[in-house]
């Protein structure tokens, strides 16, 4: 004698379904692009019929930019946390850097390329790129204003330090699909010089502060 058992499906709450359905859909962003986005894609990958996405996300555009939103500020919380693990500015800094440079960042300099390109059509998701550009300079600031306080760092305008910085490493972010694999080191390293430039600091002050942060230096090529 046989019997079957159907497998019960868990009711989720609304607010862990719909972090469910953005943190799905920022998966798909880092990985395949925003167009990748839609209400199919995400039921697809979710196994939920698309209603129910729509329930939550009645326009995809919605989705789109709550899916980067996300991603963005899961990395920057990476990458700079509010809480840093120590009260150095400069060690706080460093570690950015050292984060910011190498493949591992290449899906997230995609992410921001593509957000802005797609920015230009989609109302929706300029907002929310614009209000990311804006916690990213205020992280930052606070970071260096920080470093100021302390005597670590030295400029007279901090929101406007992080800006430059911020350009330099959008700079660099357009090359993420072609790579600066083949550059000198010091083209990669350009933002954290910048930084030391800006800040008054010594050439290399920025190198990482903890070898396991530190990105891989290319090995020289032998003739």
């Amino acid at each position: 004698m046989t019997s079957s058992v159907q497998r019960k499906r868990v009711r989720k709450s609304p607010e862990d379904r719909r972090a469910e359905i953005v943190g799905a859909a920022a998966e798909v962003a880092l990985t395949e692009g925003l167009e990748c986005i839609t209400l199919r894609r995400i039921a697809d990958q979710l196994d939920v019929r698309p209603g129910l996405i729509s329930h939550y996300f009645p326009a995809v555009e919605d989705l789109v930019a709550e899916a980067f939103g996300s991603a963005a500020t899961a990395e920057l919380e990476a990458l700079l946390p509010a809480d840093p693990r120590d009260g150095s500015p400069l060690r706080h800094l460093a570690r950015f850097f050292a984060r910011t440079t190498g493949p591992s960042y290449d899906d997230v300099s995609r992410l921001w390329l593509n957000a802005r390109h797609l920015s230009r059509y989609r109302p929706v998701l300029r907002d929310r790129v614009l209000d990311q550009e804006a916690d990213w300079r205020g992280r930052l600031g606070d970071v260096i204003a920080a470093g100021v306080e302390q005597g670590e760092f030295r400029t007279p305008d901090p929101v406007l330090t992080a800006v430059h910085i911020l350009v330099v490493i959008d700079g660099l972010a357009v090359h993420a699909n072609t790579g600066l694999r083949k550059d000198p080191y010091a083209a990669t390293r350009l933002a954290a010089a910048t930084a030391e430039s800006e800040l008054g600091l010594a050439d290399g002050a920025l190198a990482s502060a903890d070898p396991a942060d530190a990105p891989e230096t290319p090995a020289p090529e032998q003739p």
